[in-house]
């Protein structure tokens, strides 16, 4: 691709699409020209907010649109088979937000399409292109703490949710482990890789969904991830990984920190701060740079969100979601296979 601006279409106009497109217009390279809802109100009123230049009524519009270089999908997970389908068979490139899909089928589904259409897919994954998170991902794999012996994470939120909301209801793929588990479980295979045994227990609301959920993660060399995810409590939301020689410390907000704390054995601790150049915290951009890089290069996926990263992560969700008792309409009786019970 020609070293000129990325145009970009938003498919779904709410709060994680507008901080996404709020983060686009401040790249120089990045161009929103389109955005699609099925409400048109919606899509016209967010096209004006963030000065794309066509609003559409429907997601068949946008992915039809040949001027789009790559479609990001923000919808409820739910949808995203559904939507970034369309987009890839469309011929568009796809940034599809997380968790990826509903079940790890559902992802092989998208993986294939857009292999056999030759396009771009990647998951919305942004603690993954977070500088700060890669730094720590290269000591780790460096060996700054000896060989990897416990990861734990933990995110939840305070509620309460009433039956209503999105957080609560099966069809829309509700409960904290797609929502906030992801982030736990992803930052224990970004540095573990998949695991071979899950353990799990949830807490159900009456809908069926998960109020909270508390995973064990094992493999075979040893290592350990106790991961934990809600949305009946407020939690810490930090991280830590244990190795034979030290430890790493991530604050509150682990999965966009601000820093961590490296504690080597017969050394004083050491700080890591986040480059005030890299942009605030909550900023979204290095996932919006890295898929542009990736367009330019030609490549079909990113080395940093590698597509086999993320089927291996809803494998393990799917497994969790086995152990714990949570199915949503439509899904088969059937435990996903591949996953050790523990």
């Amino acid at each position: 691709m020609a070293e000129r601006s990325v145009r970009w279409g938003i498919l779904a106009t709410g709060g994680i699409a507008a901080a996404f497109a709020a983060d686009l217009v401040d790249l120089p390279d990045a161009r929103i020209v389109a955005v699609a809802s099925r409400r048109p109100e919606s899509a016209a009123a967010f096209a004006e907010r963030f000065g794309a230049e066509r609003a559409y009524g429907d997601w068949e519009s946008l992915a039809a649109d040949a001027e789009v270089d790559v479609v990001y999908v923000a919808t409820p997970h739910s949808a995203h088979r559904a939507a970034a389908g369309l987009c890839l068979a469309a011929g568009r490139n796809v940034l599809c937000e997380k968790a990826f899909t509903l079940n790890a089928r559902e992802a092989g589904e998208l993986v294939a399409l857009a292999k056999e259409h030759d396009r771009f897919l990647m998951e919305a994954m942004w603690m993954y292109c977070n500088p700060l998170i890669r730094r720590l991902k290269a000591l780790v794999e460096d060996g700054a703490i000896g060989e990897v012996r416990t990861v734990q994470a933990d995110f939840g939120l305070a509620g309460p949710f009433p039956a209503a909301h999105r957080l609560r209801d099966p069809a829309l793929g509700g409960g904290a482990l797609l929502d906030l588990g992801v982030y736990p479980v992803s930052f224990a295979q970004l540095l573990l890789g998949e695991p071979d045994g899950v353990a799990a227990r949830s807490v159900l609301s009456p809908e069926g969904v998960d109020l909270q959920t508390g995973a064990l993660l094992s493999w075979d060399g040893g290592a350990l991830a106790t991961l934990h995810c809600s949305i009946a409590g407020g939690t810490a939301v930090t991280a830590s990984v244990t190795g034979s020689r030290g430890r790493i410390d991530v604050p509150s907000g682990f999965f966009h920190p601000d820093r961590f704390v490296l504690h080597r054995d017969g050394r004083e601790p050491e700080e890591f701060a986040a480059d005030p150049a890299d942009g605030p915290r909550t900023s979204l951009r290095h996932e919006a740079v890295e898929v542009m890089r990736a367009l330019r290069a030609g490549e079909t996926e990113s080395p940093l969100v590698p597509l086999e990263g993320t089927l291996a992560v809803m494998r393990t969700l799917d497994a969790i979601r086995d152990r714990a008792g949570v199915r949503y309409p439509g899904e088969a009786d059937a435990a996903p296979a591949g996953l050790a019970r523990t």
